[in-house]
């Protein structure tokens, strides 16, 4: 029972990790609006950051899958 428990705890990062790359895509298509031609450099940033934000709901989920299937 407290596998489970911690399992779920360890899912929970999948939530930092949309709540996090929902405000870097809003504030990355207000910077383009402001600066068209800086568009290239803010999406390259912008696919960084997001990529780097998915990992750690990435990693949550390997620890919840190691926490169940160990035990």
């Amino acid at each position: 029972m407290y596998i489970a428990i911690a399992a779920a705890i360890a899912v929970l990062t999948g939530i930092g990790a949309g709540i996090g790359i929902g405000i870097a895509t809003g504030k990355a298509t207000e910077a383009i609006a402001r600066q068209p031609e800086a568009s290239g450099k803010i999406n390259s940033a912008l696919l960084l950051g997001c990529a780097l934000a998915e990992a750690t709901a990435i990693y949550g989920l390997v620890v919840a899958l190691v926490l169940i299937f160990t035990q």
